[in-house]
């Protein structure tokens, strides 16, 4: 059984990351997406409501082979250890995209050297979203539907679209 992890903050989760989770559910026997940390990142929802946000998402995609899981506190080679697999899956949205995900890549690979980062595209559609540009939307009450599932987008309307514009 090939197992990949595709690690992510998912704060909160886009339909760009439901792109790749598909995609890589397609390309692996099991995924298990992983809410963690990035301590650069100031966080709208805790690691449970963020899995809560993507296990939703996913319960219309009936993605049997997935599984979502919170590791908040800890590195990403080590949730690959733990999980028993090698495999990293990223999304690239863009060329700034791989340059960041490629120095990832690289210092994971020098934690463990047997990690492998699959890296998959999404589609034009999602190729602009970035969840700190539809938080920035959602913040002066824009409609952020059409980037989101319907349960985060009404979540990060709760969180942030009562401010004044």
């Amino acid at each position: 059984m090939v197992k990949a992890i595709f690690p992510g903050s998912f704060d909160p989760v886009t339909n760009g990351h439901l792109e790749t989770i598909k995609q890589a559910s397609k390309a692996f026997d099991k995924v298990f997406v992983v809410i963690m940390t990035n301590t650069s990142k100031k966080y709208l929802f805790s690691a449970r409501e963020r899995a809560e946000l993507v296990e939703d998402a996913l319960a219309d995609l009936k993605l049997a082979n997935v599984s979502v899981l919170t590791r908040p506190a800890t590195l990403t080679v080590d949730v690959a250890k733990e999980l028993q697999t090698n495999i990293i899956v990223r999304g690239l949205r863009n060329s700034e995209d791989f340059l960041y995900e490629q120095q990832i890549s690289a210092m994971n690979k020098k934690l463990n050297p047997a990690i492998e980062t699959i890296y998959f595209m999404t589609s034009s559609e999602n190729s602009f979203v970035a969840s700190s540009m539809i938080k920035e939307i959602a913040k002066f009450n824009g409609d952020v539907s059409q980037f989101l599932p319907e349960k985060a987008a009404l979540a990060l309307k709760r969180v942030l679209g009562s401010n004044e514009k």
